[in-house]
């Protein structure tokens, strides 16, 4: 009895902890909202399994306990009860895996009117590239990176020339505007992840990866490093600004371009 009032307990305190827990999600700053609901959908699903075979474990314990002079039936095989549990696990878990595809098909599906702004993490800090007035990135590469080009911009490239450099761990983005993140990093695996935007991806060496969001409210966000990168792993944070459009040209205008982050630099006369 004892063993099947803890299983009852667990239970009742597993759906207790969900509805009074303080670690819920942060409001959402995105266009995600699926994210959140295909989250909801499974942790529903899963609940309700997990509930339901500690409950049926609890009433085992108890209807088969040990009495005087019962004997348990002997019984090694159920092909009907095999086959329901076959047939309702597939169910269970297709339900929580189809709406995640379509999620992803979104994820990926980049809105033609979207902006590009180019993440690089290396240990323990983030730079970013945005277009400048021609609308486009130049070509980059790690063999370019210099103390002077630290980005890896290829020089060569007349797309690149008037890129904006933003070597602080601060990166500004209109509100209301879709935005494709290409992602790369220069030394080892990181992840971009801002948790009020429901969306995150990793940075692999030598290759460039890449997701889509809108921002749909104003304010500053924390970035996180969501993979363990090094002994620096827990510093190594930034922020998004989300701003008004006119907020956001203003800034814009106050950052440098790769041109001439690059020009050499005068040396003044001698007295």
């Amino acid at each position: 009895m004892a063993i099947a009032i803890v299983l009852v307990l667990v239970v009742a305190g597993s759906v207790l902890f969900h509805l009074l827990s303080p670690w819920w999600w942060t409001p959402i700053a995105s266009n995600w909202d699926y994210i959140d609901h295909t989250i909801s959908l499974t942790f529903w699903i899963t609940g309700f399994v997990f509930s339901a075979v500690v409950l049926f474990m609890a009433y085992c314990v108890w209807r088969f306990r040990h009495r005087e002079g019962n004997r348990a039936a002997y019984q090694p095989e159920n092909k009907r009860l095999e086959w329901w549990l076959t047939v309702g696990t597939a169910v269970g878990v297709a339900a929580m895996l189809i709406p995640g595809l379509f999620v992803w098909n979104e994820f990926i599906t980049v809105p033609k009117d979207a902006t590009e702004a180019e993440l690089v993490g290396q240990q323990w800090q983030w730079s970013f590239r945005l277009p400048g007035k021609d609308g486009k990135l130049g070509l980059s590469d790690a063999r370019f990176i210099t103390p002077e080009n630290p980005l890896g911009v290829d020089p060569n490239d007349p797309n690149g020339k008037d890129d904006i450099i933003v070597q602080t761990p601060e990166l500004h983005l209109p509100v209301g505007k879709p935005v494709k993140v290409l992602l790369r990093s220069i030394d080892v695996i990181h992840d971009f992840y801002v948790p009020e935007f429901r969306a995150k991806m990793d940075m692999v060496p030598g290759s460039v990866s890449y997701y889509w969001f809108t921002p749909t409210r104003t304010g500053t966000f924390e970035v996180l490093c969501a993979e363990l990168c090094g002994q620096g792993h827990p510093m190594m944070r930034g922020t998004v600004v989300v701003d008004t459009e006119a907020d956001y040209t203003a800034w814009l205008g106050q950052q440098q371009t790769f041109a001439q982050m690059t020009a050499p630099q005068k040396v003044g006369a001698a007295d």
